[in-house]
């Protein structure tokens, strides 16, 4: 075989070879380079710094709790009925909150707590049920009978209520409820839950318009 030959002959087989990877690498796509940043990492946020943030935002919140002290309370009897409404609140809508009539949506319940400890859970009671839009709810807090004050937490429910504007009514509650040891509360709706409506209320009129 003369050297010519060879050359073609080895020539025709690298030809062939290249022809084959070329097939097979027809349909793949080089990777896009991505594009370079110098950035510095972000720090991380430790979960001690988080629950931090939350603690002091917590107490920003309860720097607004203008709920009365002790010292401010006027003192009830064990046995009182509690009652309550705002101007506006419909006879029906009020006798149905007396007579336990309302599905209720949350509770609180307030006993083996201190004054400052109820004064702070019931705040925070009512801001929650306005932020969920529940509009009726209870709270425990006993007859306190056998306390040396008597009837200290029900007194201050009954004052503290009084106090948010979130609260349209309120009343004791049936005995299969709890009685005089217990206060049913009627919430108002919340600031979206109103902004709903409105804006069914006039979709509404346009229609009919």
């Amino acid at each position: 075989m003369s050297e010519e030959h060879s050359s073609q002959k080895q020539g025709s087989q690298n030809q062939a070879f290249h022809d084959l990877v070329s097939d097979q690498m027809s349909d793949i796509k080089p990777l896009k380079r991505e594009a370079t940043h110098n950035q510095r990492a972000k720090p991380r946020t430790q979960p001690g710094t988080l629950q931090r943030r939350a603690d002091a935002q917590k107490e920003v919140f309860l720097e607004r709790n203008q709920l009365a002290s002790e010292e401010q309370i006027a003192l009830v009897d064990p046995h009182d009925q509690l009652s309550y409404k705002r101007d506006g609140v419909q006879h029906g809508v009020f006798k149905n909150l007396r007579l336990g009539k309302y599905p209720l949506q949350a509770r609180l319940d307030l006993h083996h707590h201190s004054v400052e400890q109820a004064r702070r859970a019931l705040f925070e009671f009512i801001r929650d049920c306005v932020e969920a839009d529940v509009r009726s709810a209870i709270i425990t807090h006993g007859k306190g009978e056998l306390r040396h004050k008597p009837a200290l937490l029900k007194s201050c429910v009954n004052h503290w209520l009084r106090q948010l504007d979130a609260v349209l009514a309120f009343h004791t509650a049936q005995l299969y409820h709890g009685g005089s040891g217990a206060t049913y509360v009627m919430l108002r709706k919340s600031a979206a839950k109103r902004d709903l409506n409105r804006e069914r209320h006039q979709t509404s009129r346009k229609g009919i318009s």
